[in-house]
């Protein structure tokens, strides 16, 4: 990363984002030793102006935030911290210093979407993934069609740890066929927004 410490006087503000569900969970400030230490031990460190000193979330509350990534803006003065939340953000308890809710976990579905894109284009024998793209479309399809009609018996009973089993094998496999079809998630999400602008 080339961060300017220089233009800011030594603090950039560090944006931190939910990296699951794509939420703004706070604002902060980094220095150079801030970063450092924030990269090696994979916990968010701010530099804490009011303190005057290093300052990892956390540190008291146990609610830390463990580093996915982090990027520099284009110029090079602000950095997206992308992290995993342990516990509310917010010291008045909030699940982010924004007062708004955090609990989708719905961003996960494009890391799943990336490591079946990943399967197909980089195959290997002990993948389930890769093997399903290895058999063809039909096979593909067919496996929609098989965790379509198993959902449709779990709606029918009263076992929500089945229902939602079944529902994850669905996703997943609709995700695959995506993939295999070639079209993205991106896509039936466009046709969605259509439906929905024409009937508004």
């Amino acid at each position: 990363m080339k961060i300017d410490f220089d233009k800011m006087n030594g603090l950039v503000p560090a944006i931190v984002q939910d990296a699951l569900s794509g939420k703004i969970l706070m604002q902060g400030y980094m220095n150079e030793e801030a970063l450092a230490k924030t990269q090696e031990t994979g916990k968010v460190t701010f530099f804490s102006r009011s303190k005057n000193r290093l300052w990892t979330k956390g540190e008291t509350s146990g609610n830390f935030m463990e580093l996915v990534s982090m990027s520099e803006d284009c110029d090079g003065d602000a950095i997206l911290v992308k992290a995993n939340p342990v516990g509310p953000v917010c010291h008045t308890g909030a699940d982010t210093c924004f007062a708004e809710v955090n609990s989708s976990k719905t961003g996960f579905i494009d890391q799943l979407r990336s490591i079946i894109k990943d399967r197909k284009n980089n195959p290997s024998d002990q993948s389930y993934t890769a093997s399903l793209f290895a058999k063809g479309i039909n096979k593909v399809a067919q496996k929609v069609g098989e965790e379509a009609v198993e959902i449709v018996i779990e709606a029918k009973d009263d076992n929500k740890e089945l229902f939602l089993g079944e529902a994850a094998d669905l996703l997943y496999h609709y995700l695959v066929l995506l993939e295999a079809k070639g079209y993205e998630l991106d896509e039936v999400m466009e046709v969605l927004i259509d439906r929905h602008a024409k009937k508004s």
